[in-house]
């Protein structure tokens, strides 16, 4: 039975998630502050973390990054706000997924088993022997989540490198916007494309501008392709 940690101060969302969670067969454990959310989070093993941004105690944004620093367990935000911004920088402290208040619990649910998939299939996933991928001097570690370009570290966050991994596991392929968001993300953003934009900028920021090349192509009106030479 998948165990799932909700970390909502409103009382009336928690309650409900938490009969709809436990209606789909779910372990729930529910906190309605941020602080003790965090300590929950760290003393137990969940499969899912659902994690509000506005917070008593401490606030969404302080308990995923302190989260991240200790544990891995996949975390879907939960936010009132719909701005681009507010998004990127909840995925660039680790969020695998957000949703943004009104929402369905039809979709909540979809998204929840999208993670659990993602996360078996992550857990099955053969060792690859080889251990990197490369194209010309660019090399990426799978085993350490490095990169490095003609030696040179690559300091990424965890969305920026899985982008990249992504665009190098499928070089001389067009990838559309949409197909990174799917794969990448995990989920369709419907229509909101621009996350991906901001994600591209960043890696051409700390390779192709800082490195002097031009790995990362746009197609323009469709997406972005790496060529290998």
């Amino acid at each position: 039975m998948p165990k799932i940690l909700l970390i909502e101060d409103e009382a009336k969302i928690s309650r409900f998630c938490t009969l709809e969670l436990m209606h789909e067969g779910y372990e729930v454990v529910a906190s309605a502050d941020g602080r003790e959310g965090l300590e929950i989070a760290l003393a137990q093993n969940f499969d899912v973390i659902i994690l509000d941004i506005m917070l008593p105690g401490l606030n969404g944004m302080e308990v995923l990054r302190r989260l991240r620093a200790a544990k891995n367990t996949p975390v879907l935000i939960l936010t009132a706000r719909d701005q681009v911004t507010d998004k990127v920088m909840g995925l660039d402290l680790g969020a695998d997924d957000y949703m943004t208040k009104p929402f369905a619990i039809e979709e909540l649910l979809a998204r929840i088993r999208k993670i659990l998939k993602r996360s078996d299939a992550a857990a099955n996933e053969p060792s690859d022997p080889s251990g990197e991928r490369r194209i010309g001097k660019l090399v990426i570690g799978l085993n350490k989540h490095s990169v490095a370009y003609e030696g040179h570290n690559v300091d990424l966050t965890r969305k920026e490198y899985d982008l990249l991994l992504f665009l190098v596991e499928n070089k001389n392929k067009v990838l559309t916007r949409n197909k990174i968001l799917d794969v990448v993300w995990g989920y369709d953003f419907y229509g909101d494309t621009n996350v991906v934009d901001v994600y591209i900028r960043y890696l051409r920021s700390k390779i192709d501008d800082k490195f002097g090349v031009k790995l990362i192509q746009t197609m323009r009106g469709t997406g972005y392709i790496i060529k290998e030479d």
